[in-house]
């Protein structure tokens, strides 16, 4: 899919999600035959000409400026998150798809496995920018995949996939009590990365197996929804020390120099003196050394 039809398809879905009556348009009772705003009142709140707004969704314009693309942010109600993502499409449509090239295999950096080992007393995992786990620490496999191969992330071509997990393995679906939360979640952060790197195969081959193997990604996926993932939480039920209740913080390591993107460390924190505290140490307790020159750290290299 090239990037017109990306931005013409989130500018028609978010749209659609917008009711004319919250936002102090009058519909004098009439029916609609489509959900949502129509586009002369969406240029209307936009400040841009009706003929502009709708050559911009059906690809025809290029090289809006970042102006009408904030104006165009405004009316739709769009977050941080999302009017970024506008303008990553935008940008996308204007420039055109370059030449699709196989990526190379993301590594973790000794400054990341210096960081993950310091983290050894709490549950941490490294992902790449499509939610490969590169490395986690001994607390991170035990918490979100204490069934997989701890050993996996050391294989470029078997690392698990926190995507994948969350949407085609039972262990981990079952292992969030409000499933959907975390799912939706998931979803917001690869349309986000997928904004900013238009022309990643194995990025869009990910979203494709997703949608053909999966209802519930395909349905969140057509909700052109956007989330940047920095800090939520979940209530667990881990299977061998039973419920907790964790604040998942994401923390970016940027872009870093020579890469297209830096990698990601995931921490799970409980709160102190809390029933979560005394399960996170009991699981803590139950999970065994692998590496005693090196406690918890399964970090990667290709």
């Amino acid at each position: 899919m090239n990037g017109k039809v990306r931005l013409g398809e989130f500018l028609q879905t978010r749209r659609s999600q917008l009711q004319p009556e919250d936002l102090g348009i009058p519909g004098y009772g009439e029916r609609r035959r489509v959900p949502g705003l129509r586009r002369e009142e969406l240029a209307a709140l936009a400040g841009v000409s009706v003929s502009y707004y709708t050559r911009l969704e059906q690809g025809q314009s290029l090289n809006a400026s970042p102006q009408v693309l904030d104006a165009i942010a405004r009316a739709l109600r769009l977050e941080e998150a999302e009017r970024l993502h506008l303008h990553d499409l935008a940008r996308s449509s204007a420039t055109g798809s370059g030449r699709s090239r196989r990526p190379a295999p993301e590594r973790v950096t000794e400054a990341t496995g210096q960081l993950l080992e310091a983290l050894a007393h709490v549950p941490a995992i490294v992902s790449g920018r499509r939610s490969d786990v590169l490395a986690w620490n001994r607390l991170g496999h035990a918490l979100f995949a204490g069934h997989l191969d701890p050993d996996a992330p050391d294989r470029p071509a078997e690392r698990p996939n926190m995507a994948r997990l969350v949407f085609l393995d039972a262990h981990t679906r079952d292992l969030y009590a409000d499933w959907p939360a975390k799912a939706r979640a998931v979803v917001g952060n690869l349309r986000l990365v997928a904004g900013r790197h238009p022309d990643d195969p194995a990025l869009h081959a990910l979203v494709g197996e997703l949608r053909a193997k999966s209802s519930d990604f395909a349905s969140m996926w057509a909700d052109h929804r956007v989330t940047a993932c920095a800090v939520a939480t979940y209530q667990m039920r881990h299977p061998l020390v039973g419920p907790l209740t964790v604040t998942q913080q994401t923390l970016s390591q940027g872009r870093a120099p020579g890469r297209d993107q830096g990698q990601n460390i995931v921490v799970a924190t409980t709160e102190a003196d809390s029933p979560a505290r005394t399960t996170l140490a009991l699981l803590a307790q139950l999970t065994p050394q692998r590496n005693p020159a090196r406690p918890g750290i399964r970090a990667c290299a290709d």
